[in-house]
């Protein structure tokens, strides 16, 4: 299941949008203050059955069909998906009562990584008993499966360590739980810089979807990222989840160096008044 088009009536109030998208890479691009964020928020928004001031109407398209999706509407396709900004904020006092007594949970970026770390907690059990299903068997090609089962958990593991591996950082792959060893010290996620925190972020909600259908919705992912790492985004989540569909918001061409020039599509080429938005750009 992915997103075929998006359609938002009376952007701001003075634009229709209509974006045709591809199945798997999806890059919208433009300058500061065009509407790549809030076209980004709206769609998820809708999805999540709310509405935002920013539109009169949005429409949701999946696979093509002709009619707009809501979810857990009766006899409607739901869409697996979800949304990672770049920018990290304190969480409010109440807010962090609310969800969750851990003090060390303070911003966002924590409350997404603690959310995550409880789920890579249930991915790890279930591997494992699969993994013992199938290496008791008597059959050879069963005993084969035990690789496939792990092997996206191992190659997560030797992505991160490769990516933070200038800052002598590795997996602890002795934890059942995600936590790093750095110079002999054994260092939580909520220690990572935010740039760290932010990849981390991506690699496990792609890793964690076991690679089922799944659309990533990316608000600037580049803004904590160094150039190297922006590079290797798009490619990254893809390997770890090749049935991703990726909807992203971006103003780096670092991100498209790998070959995804293709990909992109310009906030004012999907604009209704081309004018009115490039009198936007211009000013």
């Amino acid at each position: 299941m992915s997103i075929s088009k998006i359609s938002i009536k009376g952007l701001w109030h003075r634009f229709d949008i209509e974006w045709e998208l591809t199945p798997h890479v999806n890059i919208l691009a433009g300058v500061n203050g065009i509407g790549k964020s809030t076209i980004i928020n709206l769609v998820v928004a809708h999805l999540k059955g709310k509405s935002l001031d920013s539109a009169e109407n949005v429409e949701v398209f999946l696979n093509g069909e002709d009619a707009d999706f809501m979810p857990n509407a009766s006899g409607r396709a739901e869409l697996n998906f979800d949304l990672i900004r770049s920018f990290d904020r304190p969480l409010l006092p109440a807010e962090q009562l609310r969800m969750i007594s851990d003090e060390r949970v303070v911003t966002e970026q924590d409350w997404k990584l603690f959310k995550l770390q409880r789920q890579y907690l249930d991915y790890q059990v279930n591997i494992g008993n699969k993994t013992i299903k199938y290496l008791q068997s008597n059959d050879a090609s069963v005993r084969d499966k035990a690789y496939e089962v792990s092997k996206h958990k191992a190659l997560f593991q030797d992505l991160v360590d490769d990516l933070f591996s200038m800052t002598g950082k590795k997996l602890d792959r002795s934890s059942n739980e995600i936590r790093f060893i750095q110079d002999g010290d054994l260092l939580t996620p909520y220690k990572l810089g935010s740039g760290e925190k932010q990849m981390l972020l991506i690699l496990m909600t792609s890793l964690l979807q076991n690679g089922e259908p799944f659309t990533l919705f990316m608000d600037e992912p580049e803004a904590s990222l160094h150039i190297e790492w922006q590079q290797r985004l798009i490619d990254l989540v893809l390997k770890l989840n090749p049935s991703v569909q990726i909807i992203l918001s971006t103003h780096s061409p670092a991100l498209i160096m790998e070959g995804w020039m293709s990909s992109v599509t310009e906030v004012s080429d999907i604009a209704s008044d081309s004018r009115a938005m490039n009198n936007i750009m211009e000013g």
